[in-house]
């Protein structure tokens, strides 16, 4: 997350992006956070190279690549589990808050814009899409 959101392409400043994600993401509250939700993980041999997250009501509340993997296929790929996952436990609908850069990226898989949104993170105010697919 860290990587996708700090390092790769982005049409975010340099301080929203500190804002979003200011470090590397760890420990008890980050751990209970993904373990409550059904995790999609790819990864190469030495790392995670991208993750995606469903959690309650088929909220899609993480999805990130990191920055040489991206344009890949990986983001398809996980998206295309996370999906037949969702399917299969009966969801009916998928909704995501999608950043500037990946909102092409749902938009390809079939999700439609419902809203654009502005949202603040400290100092910042960083323009994101909330979206949703029906099943």
């Amino acid at each position: 997350m860290f990587d996708a959101v700090r390092k790769g392409k982005s049409e975010y400043t340099e301080a929203q992006r500190e804002a979003w994600v200011p470090e590397i993401r760890s420990g008890e509250m980050w751990a209970n956070r993904l373990a409550a939700q059904d995790l999609f993980v790819a990864e190469d041999e030495k790392q995670i190279v991208g993750f995606m997250s469903l959690a309650d009501e088929g909220y899609v509340d993480f999805a990130y690549i990191r920055p040489a993997e991206q344009g890949s296929g990986l983001f398809r790929q996980l998206y295309e589990s996370l999906e037949k996952h969702a399917i299969s436990v009966g969801l009916q609908r998928l909704w995501v808050h999608a950043s500037l850069m990946a909102q092409p990226a749902f938009s390809a898989m079939g999700f439609e814009i419902l809203e654009e949104q502005r949202v603040e993170i400290g100092d910042q105010t960083l323009r994101r899409f909330a979206l949703e697919k029906c099943l």
